[in-house]
């Protein structure tokens, strides 16, 4: 005889609350009970509690605010990152919850990763410039981009909307002009850093998406070095071939 598995109490206010979230009893944008509240509206101890608002967190459906509370969280909707220039895809950049701010800190070469791509001597001047994507109030990505100063200009620090899309750091995250030669991206599905998981505002257990990129320019220098990363569940990434035939790459040989 087979003995049914137990649901444990946690996974079961998860499922109360997860079907009060899809039918509509709870909106998106409320905010739920205190945590000490729901906890004696369930009879269970606080962590259990925080344990099952855990797993809707994890999933997209509870957002917690830190000083403020619990809150249902809006349907995720993902961003299009377009590989091989950093683009945001318009059709789902230009939202008018979309935003971008930036920073800019000038900065010396360090040793680690992603500044170390760079292959400058340590202590070369550098600036950091950090972009982060929001939609609303939930951020959506970071990227880190290390640029030496002899090779461009910082953008303007700000915060740039999507009101003109197709300008700007809202269409560019955070990629150099005039265009680079090259440009190589590696990417890899992992677990966020410490700091990542806090910027972001999700969970260490959450799978983030992280792209390394390097540009370089004709003459095979890398002029800048970047590490996008974003929660997996907030974004597509897309990325095109394009394939000459035999008459096109007789053209192009020498």
């Amino acid at each position: 005889m087979i003995t049914p598995m137990r649901v444990s109490r946690a996974h079961s206010i998860a499922d109360d609350l997860r079907s009060k979230i899809t039918t509509g009893q709870l909106q998106p944008g409320q905010r739920l009970p205190a945590e000490t509240e729901l906890a004696t509206r369930y009879g269970v101890s606080t962590a259990t509690l925080r344990n099952a608002l855990g797993t809707l967190q994890a999933e997209g459906l509870v957002e917690k605010i830190h000083g403020r509370g619990n809150f249902v969280h809006p349907p995720l909707r993902r961003t299009t990152y377009v590989g091989g220039w950093g683009t945001l895809d318009p059709r789902t950049a230009a939202d008018a919850a979309q935003r971008v701010t930036i920073r800019t800190t000038k900065t010396t070469a360090p040793k680690e990763h992603p500044a170390a791509l760079l292959a400058r001597p340590e202590g070369t001047a550098l600036t950091e410039i950090l972009c982060l994507t929001y939609d609303g109030e939930v951020p959506h990505g970071l990227a880190r981009t290390y640029v030496p100063h002899d090779t461009t200009s910082p953008p303007n620090v700000g915060t740039v909307t999507a009101d003109a899309p197709c300008q700007g750091p809202a269409a560019r995250f955070a990629v150099l002009t005039p265009p680079p030669a090259e440009v190589r991206e590696t990417v890899c599905a992992r677990l966020p850093t410490p700091d990542e998981a806090s910027t972001l505002r999700i969970r260490p257990t959450t799978t983030v998406l992280a792209i390394t990129r390097t540009t370089t320019d004709a003459t095979g220098l890398i002029v800048e070095a970047a590490q996008l990363v974003f929660p997996a569940d907030r974004v597509a990434a897309v990325f095109t071939s394009h394939l000459l035939d035999d008459a096109d790459e007789r053209q192009t040989r020498p």
